[in-house]
């Protein structure tokens, strides 16, 4: 019937086989093969039992994504595959499930319909529609609590992580563990279950509990969803799903689930998410670097310094079975460099995280030395010292005559150019920016600074590196700040001016967290350390253009001491929790600085606050765009939500901007440009998109044809 499933018999057992490489998506032609081969089993008097079973190397993991924009376009009549799902179920003959691998979203929905369901010990089910900003469409949150219990499908639905085979044993998701070959085992179970009668999920209500004693728990669920996925519209729509399981028939389940599914799926959340989805993997792709290019091996890792960067970057080499030569210069630095990874370690056997086992045998793969020793045998070298060009091009200058030919040199500078490291080499086609995020062990993004001299083979190999690594990397090119740095710069620099025009500093962090960023610019800068700001700005000072303004506020709170969180004041004072508070002090200061710099004072309502400061974000990405430095808008949309906390579900400043209006967006910004200044002059990208009534995602498209 179909290449994409095969039916084929083990005597008395139908087997049926999902063949929809690489991850066997219920793409178009997959349900209508399978309700096919559902009749001709049960019009075959010969088989008594069926097992439907994914072939390579997982189950089915979910739908085909790319079908949804299609969908909402209207391009394409959503099917849905829950008519199949009810064929299954129907089915006189018993359906086992075997499963492999993982089986998510449609493909867990796909083996509730089954009436048994087995899987290998190294299996993982789950729901992550969420993390689309959707939920599931097919009687996902109507049978997963017939089948595991409210608690648990609130769990798998709104924080969409899998679930192990064993805990889903556990919870009634599975009826038996196979060990050794699925499929032999699969069909001995379905021979055993053969004359038994075929259950139907959607008939079990014994795990419903009452509405009496669900109240607590979803009230429970949906505080916990506001605080934990701020702003987010899915998780909630699970929730009400899954409430709808418990206090409507499942047909009427169905037809609520539904319409939430619906809207979910023509939200902009959904939008956002799914442009975030496909982005992770866009942004691998480097047009002038083929994915055949040859990768140089990289077994052996040295980091030089083993500060707050320099250490976590170590524990991330180490946490991936990498040998790590940790350097610094004295004894008292290494032991503290030391101790911090330790207490880090620490903190995750706490969280059960981390095993005491996994975190003794990382520890042993970090070799702390206070010389070269050891670096000849390097394949990659990270330098992650103090942020000064003297001293990263004296570092690099030590290493070219220490390494070995071929091996990596690698800077984790975040603003100093790559070029003039490289410089002080005799081989600049090894030298590359890896710019690691802090803390390091902790967040997912680096940008991999490509030099003018940078050889393919080293940008591939950093590229695959940062995935063996569990990062996400995207390539940027070499300018001050790069692509993450230059565009916060701006949009940093306009909170600190909105302070000093009148709105209060808490006015300022509140607009952006309510808009969905993790957290706002100035308690940012509070945790980061105001000093470390401080010194770029005077290190790169001689590069402001003459006349054009500056922030004062943040640099007179450093001339007195005041650095944020780590000296207990900055922008907010801290207790010694660092529980962070509004300072009178603060917004008297700031007040006086202002009056003497001439700077009228006024009130600033959110709405500005938001603009300002994420239209500068969008307005500096379209210079970096237009000059190069990003490879698409999706790059620089992956770089924020990876590294600056900008909300997933608004898609990144660029996909959110073509959510806005580019006309709009692009009429604002002049505005600003009328009444502050030339900061604020119009990217002749933007004004050329919204001239032309086009998107970043024209532009994007465009470029990819070009």
């Amino acid at each position: 019937m179909s290449e994409l499933v095969r039916f084929s018999k083990e005597n008395d057992v139908a087997v049926i086989t999902i063949d929809n490489p690489p991850v066997n998506v219920l793409g178009p032609g997959v349900p209508e093969a399978l309700a096919g081969f559902i009749e001709k089993l049960e019009n075959d008097a010969s088989i008594r039992a069926a097992v439907v079973i994914g072939a390579g190397r997982t189950f089915v993991a979910g739908a085909d994504i790319r079908e949804f924009a299609k969908y909402r376009s209207g391009e394409k009549k959503r099917p849905g595959t829950l008519p199949l799902l009810l064929k299954i179920e129907n089915c006189r003959k018993p359906v086992v499930m075997a499963i492999h691998g993982n089986a998510l979203g449609g493909g867990l929905e796909l083996a509730m319909s089954g009436h048994y369901r087995v899987a290998v010990p190294g299996a993982k089910v789950g729901q992550p529609e969420v993390k689309l900003g959707i939920i599931p469409g097919a009687a996902g949150t109507q049978r997963l609590p017939r089948l595991a219990g409210v608690a648990k499908a609130i769990q798998m639905c709104v924080e969409g992580a899998p679930i192990p085979a064993q805990e889903a044993l556990e919870c009634g998701i599975l009826d038996r563990l196979i060990e050794g070959d699925l499929l032999a085992g699969a069909v001995a179970f379905a021979r055993e279950v053969a004359a038994k009668p075929a259950p139907k999920t959607r008939e079990r209500i014994e795990k419903l509990g009452t509405a009496e004693s669900n109240a607590p728990l979803f009230a429970s669920a949906r505080e916990s969803a506001r605080k934990k996925f701020r702003g987010m519209m899915a998780p909630l729509a699970a929730i009400d799903s899954i409430e709808a399981a418990t206090r409507l028939p499942f047909e009427e389940g169905c037809q609520a689930e539904q319409k939430l599914f619906n809207e979910c799926l023509f939200s902009d959340q959904s939008k956002a998410l799914i442009h975030v989805f496909f982005g992770e993997r866009e942004v691998a792709k480097i047009p002038d670097v083929p994915a055949d290019t040859p990768l140089l091996p990289v077994n052996r890792v040295a980091v030089i310094g083993a500060g707050t960067m320099g250490g976590g970057i170590a524990m991330v080499f180490a946490n991936a079975g990498f040998s790590v030569l940790l350097k610094e210069t004295d004894q008292a630095a290494l032991d503290r460099g030391l101790a911090a990874i330790r207490k880090n370690y620490a903190g995750s056997v706490q969280r059960g995280r981390f095993t005491q086992q996994f975190v003794d045998e990382r520890l042993q793969l970090i070799q702390p030395v206070l010389s070269y020793d050891g670096f000849a045998a390097a394949d990659l070298i990270i330098e992650a010292a103090f942020e000064s060009m003297d001293l990263k091009k004296q570092i690099f200058g030590d290493l070219d005559k220490i390494c070995k030919p071929g091996a990596i040199l690698a800077s984790n500078t975040s603003s100093l150019n790559i070029d003039e490291i490289a410089s002080a080499t005799s081989r600049p086609q090894s030298v590359i920016g890896t710019h690691f995020f802090s803390p390091a062990n902790v967040m997912r993004l680096i940008e991999i600074v490509r030099g003018k001299a940078t050889g393919k083979d080293v940008i591939a190999t950093c590229m695959q590196l940062a995935n063996k690594i569990g990062k996400i990397a995207v390539l940027v090119g070499n300018c001050r700040g790069f692509v993450g740095n230059r565009m916060y710069h701006a949009y940093n620099r306009q909170a600190m001016f909105l302070v000093e025009e009148g709105a209060a500093v808490e006015a300022v962090d509140n607009a952006i967290t309510a808009f969905g960023m993790a957290m706002g610019p100035l308690a940012v800068g509070d945790l980061a350390g105001l000093d470390v700001g401080w010194r770029i700005r005077k290190e790169s000072r001689h590069l402001e253009k003459p006349g054009v303004r500056q922030p004062l506020a943040a640099d007179r709170l450093c001339e007195l001491g005041r650095f944020g969180q780590k000296t207990g004041a900055g922008w907010y004072k801290y207790d010694e929790n660092r529980r962070a508070t509004p300072d009178p002090e603060v917004a008297r200061l700031i007040r006086e600085w202002s009056a003497a710099a001439n700077i009228p004072q006024r009130s600033v309502a959110p709405e500005e606050i938001v603009e300002r400061c994420i239209y500068a974000l969008i307005n500096e990405g379209a210079r970096i765009l237009e000059e190069g430095f990003a490879l698409r808008p999706v790059d620089i949309d992956i770089i924020f939500l990876n590294g600056y906390g900008f909300p997933a579900w608004r898609g990144g400043p660029m996909f959110h901007a073509d959510l806005a209006g580019l006309k709009k967006v692009y009429e604002r910004i002049c505005e600003f440009h009328r009444l502050h200044g030339e900061l604020w002059e119009p990217a002749p990208l933007l004004r050329r998109l919204a001239e032309q009534g086009k998107t970043f995602a024209d532009y994007q498209a465009l470029s990819a044809s070009a």
